[in-house]
């Protein structure tokens, strides 16, 4: 059975860091484009990053350019987000995707199909 399971969300300060990972089990995911997205109350998903299988390319939502930065070890099958410089704004559901084409150049931000449980993120002012 294929899963993502996502870990290291909880409650921090603003101007805080947290780190996510999520790791992949049942196959593995070394070959495709792993993200990051988001989903708070009331509001709907938002892209948040995503690697490409091989690091090459990365991609990030125009909200967290520069304060968060998404990178992958194959040889763990996981991924992680690093979240720095944390606002309020960005408390919400955090949930690790898999583009299950393999060997995707680039990133597609509609392509990612296969999904975590997700991570409560919450920062507080």
């Amino acid at each position: 059975q294929v899963q993502l399971v996502e870990s290291g969300g909880g409650l921090v300060q603003a101007g805080g860091s947290l780190r996510l990972s999520c790791a992949a089990s049942g196959r593995t995911f070394s070959t495709n484009g792993m993200g990051w997205f988001r989903q708070a109350p009331g509001k709907e998903r938002e892209f948040v990053g995503a690697i490409s299988w091989n690091g090459a390319y990365t991609d990030y939502g125009d909200s967290v350019k520069g304060r968060f930065t998404i990178s992958r070890d194959n040889a763990k099958n996981t991924v992680y987000l690093q979240m720095n410089s944390l606002k309020p704004e960005d408390t919400a559901v955090y949930y690790c995707a898999a583009d299950s084409t393999r060997l995707r150049i680039g990133i597609v931000r509609a392509a990612f199909d296969i999904w975590g449980q997700g991570t409560q993120v919450t920062v507080s002012s």
